[in-house]
């Protein structure tokens, strides 16, 4: 890899961290309730790409964030090209957001003794698209209002029965949500303890991913959670993260408000992004694989989950 393109690789995870350590310094997690700003009521999904498709990882965040700095009311984005494409135009002086794709080539070298040998390659590469808020002239489907979602009732038995099939295993009392890695089980207490049935669901859902940590699972290695703060807080970060992009597939308009002991990670979040600039990255790309191996063990798994 040429310095030019490591430089420019470096300055993608810094432009993008830069930012949402800003958030997080000012009070704001930017993956908190994204469809409770007023330009994004009235809808719960992920951002879509042109074709319809669900933007994944950490394209979730960075265009669930712009669009609520920017008041868009359009859940779908596309490049300039794809835009000229389908006979429309971005109108003169409108910025576009940036989004990144991440992947892996293979390439052949020479060893020290004539072999030859593989390498898999890491390459990131970031591109700029525009919400159909900021286009003229799209076919009239592109602008039409989100369709109404489920009935809160109807999107709660939904989620109930999601978690179900996960097979995790539940027990419910005391006054207390966590994750027990030695009996391999989820505690909660009595929905009726909750605010409201979509803050137990949150809550299911934030110990269902710390549920897919486990070695025979997802293998996410909290051997220092308990004694090492910087590796509890990243692993509360990107449970929080796929707990929001989790809510968002399941229809649930959920408070995910701070609880006690996540409002104190806040700063610790900021502290982790500011020293690594591929941290915030690594979450995003965890949470993804976490939120699509919840997803796979549904019975009409879906292919489309991957992590990006």
């Amino acid at each position: 890899m040429s310095k030019k393109t490591e430089t420019a690789r470096i300055d993608i995870y810094a432009r993008i961290t830069d930012r949402i350590v800003a958030d997080l310094e000012s009070g704001v997690r930017p993956w908190v309730k994204p469809w409770s700003a007023r330009n994004m009521s009235g809808r719960v999904s992920r951002p879509l790409r042109h074709n319809g498709q669900a933007y994944t990882g950490l394209n979730v965040l960075l265009l669930w964030s712009e669009s609520v700095a920017c008041g868009f009311t359009s859940a779908t984005w596309m490049t300039l090209r794809q835009a000229n494409e389908l006979g429309a135009r971005v109108r003169k002086g409108e910025n576009g957001a940036t989004v990144v794709y991440a992947n892996r080539f293979t390439k052949t070298e020479t060893d020290a003794g004539g072999g030859e040998i593989e390498r898999d390659i890491p390459f990131l590469k970031a591109y700029t698209v525009f919400n159909c808020d900021q286009i003229e002239g799209l076919p009239d489907h592109y602008y039409r209002a989100p369709d109404a979602i489920a009935k809160p009732l109807e999107r709660i038995e939904y989620a109930d029965r999601f978690f179900d099939n996960t097979g995790a295993v539940v027990r419910y009392g005391g006054n207390q949500a966590y994750y027990s890695a030695p009996t391999d089980h989820i505690q909660l207490p009595e929905p009726a303890q909750f605010r409201d049935t979509t803050s137990f669901i949150a809550i299911r859902a934030h110990e269902t991913l710390h549920w897919t940590s486990a070695a025979h699972r997802l293998n996410r290695d909290l051997s220092r959670y308990h004694k090492d703060r910087r590796e509890r807080a990243f692993e509360e970060m990107l449970v929080e993260l796929g707990a929001a992009m989790l809510c968002a597939d399941l229809g649930i308009v959920a408070e995910l408000e701070p609880r006690p002991d996540h409002a104190a990670y806040i700063q610790t979040w900021a502290a982790i992004l500011g020293a690594d600039k591929r941290a915030i990255f690594q979450a995003a790309a965890h949470a993804q694989r976490a939120v699509a191996y919840l997803h796979g063990l549904q019975p009409q798994a879906s292919s489309d989950h991957e992590a990006v």
